[in-house]
């Protein structure tokens, strides 16, 4: 069975007289079966696809087979019909699994893929807000429960990445800049998660895998505005499938002032727009908009106990009250959005995170409100994802670890 041990870059497939060409034969058929994943293929695709003579790809097969990176099928209907018995193959998903963490001061989201991207767990884990020290006693929780729910020892785990708000120092691995968490920027997060797995650790911005997720859901090149909404609020900017970083800040429009005299206080647990828009503030309109107007629907629905649902909810149901406060909501948000918007001109923007749960009757009012404000209107969805979009990017990204210390790019050099 290969696993963390069992790395194609050091010769481990085909032994140890492996040549440098027979190892780029068999990453480039083991690279075409991964994109094709989950569907098998058969040897004449495989042929076909990489360009390689029937014998070279057979051989390259059966070396995959054996070391576990591939699983064999049987033949399909069309091949019995013809005669013809030949045997597919595809990924071998639990060959090296992989773990990604979604890190927040109320909510902890574990999700553990195989390496075909199938998704084998996903828990979640809420409480009313953690110290830095509580949340990897929660961290460690909840990735033990999710190895468990998906049938994966520890130490068959090849990659995992972590998600988490704030700024990612990409020279120490940790972050900054979190006040929401108390401590937080003084845990050594990667540590952590290491000692629990024992495999290569990535810490990176919830956002910026939240924008990779989406990009890639919906394919396609240009620029993607990628906006993680929730008690919190970030973005990610993706252009032509590779994310911009700028220098390590990029995305943070939960800093964003919404009055001329709004600063940003490293101190306060949350930026401007996020004080504003978050879902918190959202339900806190709801409430009070609830007590203002004993005869809507908001009132009917819990009043002082409302929450974001609920005013949505309300709004979809045309209750004026809260269509006001879900009109008041879009004008906010669109003109803190559109500076970034008329700088970026992004193909597209794309709203994940809770708040995406909303539906049209957040999305059709966020575009009236950018109309007024924006010269290239950008095309307006939700992402399908909603809050798992970030630990769908972390578990993506682990995957895309794994294939690139599994299928090395060797540069040939001739000497004379």
């Amino acid at each position: 069975m290969a696993g963390k041990g069992s790395d194609m870059s050091k010769g481990s497939v085909g032994g140890g007289g492996t040549t440098m060409l027979r190892r780029i034969n068999v990453a480039a058929v083991l690279d075409a079966v991964r994109r094709s994943a989950p569907a098998p293929l058969r040897v004449a695709e495989l042929v076909e696809r990489t360009g390689l003579a029937r014998p070279t790809v057979a051989q390259a097969v059966d070396e995959l087979l054996d070391a576990g990176w591939l699983q064999q099928h049987g033949p399909d209907s069309a091949d019995r019909s013809l005669g013809r018995p030949a045997i597919r193959v595809s990924l071998r998903g639990r060959a090296a699994p992989v773990l990604g963490l979604d890190v927040g001061p109320h909510r902890v989201t574990v999700g553990v893929s195989d390496l075909a991207g199938r998704k084998l767990a996903l828990v979640r884990r809420s409480g009313p807000g953690w110290t830095a020290q509580e949340l990897l006693g929660v961290i460690s929780e909840v990735i033990t429960e999710a190895l468990a729910e998906a049938e994966v020892p520890a130490d068959d785990i090849a990659a995992a990445v972590a998600a988490s708000p704030g700024i990612v120092d990409e020279h120490t691995g940790r972050v900054q800049l979190v006040p929401s968490v108390p401590g937080w920027s003084a845990i050594d997060l990667i540590k952590h998660v290491r000692s629990l797995l024992d495999c290569p650790v990535i810490l990176d911005n919830d956002a910026n895998l939240a924008a990779l997720a989406i990009a890639a859901a919906r394919g396609g090149t240009g620029t993607l505005l990628a906006i993680q909404w929730g008690e919190r609020l970030g973005a990610g900017i993706v252009i032509d499938g590779r994310l911009h970083r700028g220098t390590g800040a990029a995305g943070e429009i939960g800093f964003i002032a919404t009055a001329p005299d709004d600063v940003i206080n490293p101190e306060d647990s949350r930026g401007p727009l996020e004080r504003a828009v978050g879902s918190e503030a959202i339900a806190t309109l709801g409430r009070q908009a609830a007590l203002d107007h004993p005869e809507s629907r908001l009132a009917e629905l819990g009043g002082d106990q409302l929450d974001t649902a609920d005013v949505f909810a309300a709004a979809a149901e045309r209750d004026p009250v809260a269509q006001a406060v879900v009109q008041q909501v879009a004008r906010d948000f669109a003109r803190a959005l559109a500076p970034a918007v008329l700088v970026l001109d992004p193909t597209a923007v794309v709203i994940g995170g809770g708040v995406a749960r909303a539906g049209a009757v957040l999305l059709d009012a966020i575009s009236d409100q950018l109309r007024l404000l924006t010269l290239n209107h950008p095309k307006l969805e939700l992402s399908a994802l909603a809050e798992d979009a970030v630990v769908t990017g972390a578990m993506r990204m682990a995957l895309d670890e794994v294939w690139q210390r599994k299928l090395p790019t060797p540069t040939l050099t001739s000497t004379t």
